[in-house]
């Protein structure tokens, strides 16, 4: 395998791994077997364009016979947690197993008491800065956030946030979530905060930014979606690296997207999984995180551009495809990019939510 110039961006982020041995021993054909006789995993908020998450789904239900029910695919992480708040009591199909979030939620969602503790086999080959101690939750990928632009109808692309003020893009930027409760969102916010003289610390800058271009008329208050971009309702949005371009490959050229790393103000992110302390199938949920921390599964998310947490430990036993390798954009893409803490994120959340309407003044909603 000849490029794995990105291992030295994972082994900076997420800081040295250890060996990859076992944390615990799974009876696997006992939990596959209890999993199976539940029959139904439900999960929540993942579009299947989302880190190849289609592929995941299709692929644990036809090698374990066991439904996946899906919910609320657009959804965001605050919604998530909601969705286990408004279900403890609640065995039916809307109650969720198992949560994909940002780093943020993790934590808050530890001290509510809706998380269920469970470690996979591969927990050891887990960075230990993007897991909890006791295994409430760990991280499963991280990407940065990038421009997609449909080319088709933008024929100047933007190459960094001072860029989409003009008013040649009046009426053409979406953000890809509510910044109140999207992790996405409210990190986009950060990321120009950053590019505008701002800190991880200091938000001011970023509100005021999108404040201006909602006054100019720039600001679309609609959550931008693949169907929006490609139809030109919201053709230039910003949203994690991965999804992008996976939007690009899905549709082909039917419109032409082009990817664009701003030239500043460039934030990366890690999201978590969690299994709900009110799940109705635990065991199906176990036995998902489990194919969720497999090579399999871990492969399948960088089929989707993603960058799997377990990349180096991979890496290192030889066992990722050259082909997928050589797919990922290269590291000097990452160079700027900055990884706010836990702390960090935590903060500038509640920051955007407390300041986005009298600030910005817009509101930012699903079609």
């Amino acid at each position: 395998m000849k490029r794995f110039a990105i291992l030295a961006l994972c082994a900076l982020v997420l800081g040295s791994l250890a060996t990859g041995a076992f944390a615990q021993t799974t009876d696997m054909k006992a939990l596959i077997a209890a999993a199976q006789k539940e029959g139904q995993l439900t999960v929540i908020a993942l579009p299947h364009n989302w880190v190849n998450y289609g592929e995941m789904i299709e692929k644990f239900s036809a090698k374990y016979g066991i439904k996946i029910n899906e919910l609320n695919p657009d959804g965001s992480s605050a919604e998530e947690i909601e969705a286990i708040k408004a279900n403890k009591g609640n065995k039916g199909p809307q109650a969720p197993d198992v949560i994909d979030v940002g780093l943020k939620f993790g934590p808050e969602a530890v001290k509510e008491g809706l998380l269920m503790p469970y470690k996979v086999s591969t927990w050891a080959s887990i960075p230990n800065e993007v897991k909890d101690k006791d295994g409430y939750w760990y991280g499963d990928y991280y990407g940065a956030l990038a421009f997609e632009v449909n080319t088709d109808i933008i024929k100047n692309v933007p190459k960094d946030w001072s860029d989409l003020l003009k008013p040649e893009y009046k009426g053409k930027f979406a953000l890809a979530g509510d910044p109140r409760i999207s992790n996405q969102a409210f990190l986009t916010v950060l990321a120009a905060s950053l590019a505008n003289g701002g800190t991880v610390n200091d938000l001011k800058p970023g509100l005021d930014y999108f404040a201006k271009m909602n006054k100019a008329g720039n600001l679309v208050p609609l959550i931008a979606v693949t169907g929006t971009v490609a139809s030109g309702e919201t053709p230039i949005t910003i949203e994690w690296d991965y999804n992008a371009l996976a939007n690009r490959d899905t549709l082909a050229g039917n419109p032409s997207i082009q990817v664009v790393i701003p030239a500043t103000g460039v934030v990366a992110g890690v999201y978590i999984q969690a299994i709900s302390a009110y799940a109705p199938h635990p065991n199906a949920a176990k036995l998902w995180m489990e194919f969720l921390y497999s090579d399999e599964g871990q492969t399948i998310w960088l089929k989707g551009y993603g960058h799997p947490v377990r990349f180096n430990d991979m890496a290192k036993r030889g066992v990722i495809p050259a082909e997928l390798a050589a797919k990922l954009p290269p590291a000097s893409a990452y160079a700027k990019a900055v990884f706010p803490t836990l702390e960090q994120q935590i903060a500038a959340g509640k920051a955007v939510a407390e300041n986005w309407d009298k600030i910005v003044g817009a509101n930012i909603q699903k079609k």
